[in-house]
């Protein structure tokens, strides 16, 4: 990646939608260029996705939860995963050093939803419990970190 690159994956984390003739103009090439660059970045698996970002709140999911998992000593960490995937309660799932293997945020409409998904989960072979903590509210998230060429 060179420095249009980045500033092209900048760009685009800041908007997505910006179209190709403005990330040109952005950037000093032509649209076709930066056409091309951005294909490359996505068949590279730079630039993984596009989404719109919602106000979970607006759409009835006004209960976060980070759920920590201590996973059974024999338990297969694939199967695991794959039982997580198959909720789609879950937003994300991060595998952790420390005393929890994974750490999963979840969201739910009510606290009563929240306590079926625990229970759920402690149910999950593999499983051998979990600590869950409520967010009372979200001050910010998904904030991008400013992009730095890969040092040499």
């Amino acid at each position: 990646m060179d420095a249009i690159d980045l500033s092209l994956v900048e760009l685009l984390r800041g908007n997505a939608r910006l179209s190709y003739a403005e990330l040109a103009r952005q950037v000093g090439l032509s649209a076709p260029a930066v056409h091309e660059r951005v294909g490359k970045l996505e068949a590279g698996g730079v630039i993984r996705a596009y989404r719109a970002e919602i106000d979970p709140e607006a759409v009835g999911l006004g209960v976060t939860a980070l759920i920590g998992i201590i996973e059974d000593s024999g338990a297969d960490t694939d199967d695991v995963l794959e039982a997580f995937r198959a909720i789609p309660e879950i937003e994300s799932c991060y595998f952790m050093a420390g005393v929890e293997s994974f750490l999963l945020k979840a969201r739910v409409t009510t606290i009563t939803e929240l306590e079926r998904l625990i229970v759920r989960l402690n149910r999950t072979p593999g499983v051998a419990s979990t600590r869950t903590g409520i967010a009372l509210s979200t001050k910010w998230e998904n904030r991008p970190q400013p992009v730095t060429p890969p040092s040499a």
